[in-house]
């Protein structure tokens, strides 16, 4: 089966895509995947390192003004017009949308080709985008079953999860701590702020980490971002052996496994994570977001009692302080926190999400549709 996963921009995106991806490749070693990306996004340097082709389209997003929308249509007719080409160059069975600007002329030009298409959104609040697309494909695939009445009702949804799930429940976390070579028996928080990093939490770890309140039981996973790093770095200037300083873990799936708590955005395949894993959270959304939807994933957590969402506003290094302390002197409210996070998990979501688009696709050969 030939597929092309196109989606893009931000890792939130590029993630889950590519967990889809090894998947394919796990259950059907001979499927040919080609990744569709913009020109400008992260995944132009993921997804060649991952192993994955890649073809890049001029792609940008939405502009609600006037200046704004000039180049927002150059880029789509340009995207579309070498999307056509692309898919009729490797003329797949089936497309697979993971959202991201990028997402929309593939979609758009995979269905005017007469390919079947499936979108995957990985949000509690569903994009535009895929809002306006939905109507147009065979499947909508939902990271999150309340997201279903967002969507037309026409929209042929179906409940999957996030495969970026399977990926982190796979490991093992005896494992995952000797992979990282982690004291086994301290507690172990992770820290970070998705894939491009985040500036508030970074300015609160450090001065929490500069008044010397995390506790001497504590080993820190904190993961600054690349572009945070150096300046991070200088901030804190020497640190103890059981404070890990990272720009980038490429062991994400690891340090997830290995952690008993995790401070971190609320993007959304960030809680796919945790919640495959049981992962207690503190939750940090970003306001800097399209339609607020870090809060909206956020609050899900919280009212099923898997995380602790606290605004950006509110977040600084005395309620950071306060929350830790409560938690650590209520070890069975951790518990309760990971069993809840649990039952909204679905470790099982790479195969849900195959399965759908084996469900469509069609058999083809070069230059034709059978």
């Amino acid at each position: 089966m030939r597929i092309i996963v196109t989606g893009g921009g931000t890792g939130g995106h590029i993630y889950p895509a590519l967990a889809l991806a090894r998947y394919i490749q796990e259950r059907d070693p001979v499927a040919e995947i080609l990744f569709a990306g913009s020109t400008g996004g992260l995944e132009r340097k993921i997804v060649p390192a991952a192993g994955f082709n890649l073809e890049t389209i001029p792609a940008s997003g939405f502009q609600r003004s006037l200046r704004g929308l000039l180049p927002f249509g150059r880029d789509l007719r340009r995207g579309f017009s070498r999307a056509r080409k692309i898919i009729a160059d490797f003329q797949p069975a089936v497309v697979c949308g993971t959202g991201g600007y990028v997402s929309a002329p593939v979609v758009l030009a995979a269905r005017l080709a007469g390919r079947p298409v499936a979108i995957h959104e990985q949000n509690a609040l569903p994009g535009l985008a895929n809002r306006v697309l939905a109507p147009l494909v065979q499947r909508v695939c939902l990271s999150f079953e309340e997201s279903r009445r967002a969507f037309p009702r026409c929209s042929r949804t179906v409940f999957t999860g996030n495969p970026r799930a399977s990926e982190v429940a796979a490991v093992e976390r005896a494992a995952a701590r000797r992979e990282l070579r982690l004291d086994p028996s301290p507690s172990t928080l992770l820290v970070y702020g998705g894939s491009r990093g985040a500036l508030r939490i970074n300015e609160v770890l450090v001065g929490f980490l500069k008044a010397g309140w995390l506790p001497p039981t504590v080993q820190l996973l904190y993961v600054t971002g690349e572009i945070y790093y150096r300046q991070v770095k200088e901030q804190l200037g020497a640190l103890p052996e059981r404070v890990r300083l990272y720009p980038y873990l490429e062991q994400m799936p690891a340090a997830l496994a290995a952690a008993d708590l995790v401070i971190t955005r609320s993007g959304a395949t960030t809680l796919a994570e945790i919640t495959a894993l049981g992962l207690p959270a503190i939750l940090v959304p970003s306001p800097n977001v399209v339609q607020n939807h870090q809060y909206y994933n956020a609050r899900l957590l919280e009212k099923a009692g898997a995380a602790l969402l606290i605004e950006e506003k509110d977040f600084n290094r005395h309620r950071l302080r306060h929350e830790l302390n409560r938690l650590a002197a209520a070890p069975e409210l951790l518990e309760r926190m990971g069993r809840a996070g649990r039952k909204l998990g679905v470790p099982d979501a790479a195969e849900r999400l195959y399965r759908s688009l084996c469900e469509i696709a069609v058999p083809v050969r070069r230059g034709t549709l059978t």
